[in-house]
């Protein structure tokens, strides 16, 4: 039953993180005029950093004392995340036929959420 409140609270933080990556994504992209690959990147780095405290305090407990071994492996594992997710909307939106860029976006953060989960859960936080 651990397991299922875990992910309930892991889905609500990255629920918050991705109303960050996409507010963040959406202005840069749309506002700024910057890439789209690299203003994805800015609005996932920015959702990554404020789930890592909010995952670390609220969904993992974690007391580990080395907070930047802890972050380290983090930010290692949303830089997995961060190389799926660029390349999954890569796959959906760059074809001749493919879908809109925030939709595959939002495949994408589905997708990653899994990866993103069992890796902090089995690496990070362990």
């Amino acid at each position: 039953m651990e397991i299922f409140y875990r992910i309930i609270k892991f889905g609500l933080t990255g629920f918050l993180g991705m109303a960050i990556d996409f507010g963040a994504t959406w202005l840069f992209k749309e506002k700024i005029k910057i890439n789209k690959y690299v203003a994805n990147a800015i609005g996932f780095s920015l959702a990554v950093t404020n789930n890592y405290f909010i995952n670390r305090i609220w969904t993992f407990q974690s007391t580990n004392p080395h907070l930047g071994t802890e972050f380290s492996k983090f930010i290692f594992v949303s830089l997995v995340g961060l190389g799926l997710n660029t390349f999954i909307i890569y796959l959906f939106h760059q074809r001749k036929d493919g879908i809109n860029f925030y939709l595959a976006k939002f495949f994408a953060i589905v997708i990653v959420f899994v990866w993103n989960f069992l890796a902090n859960w089995l690496f990070t936080f362990r």
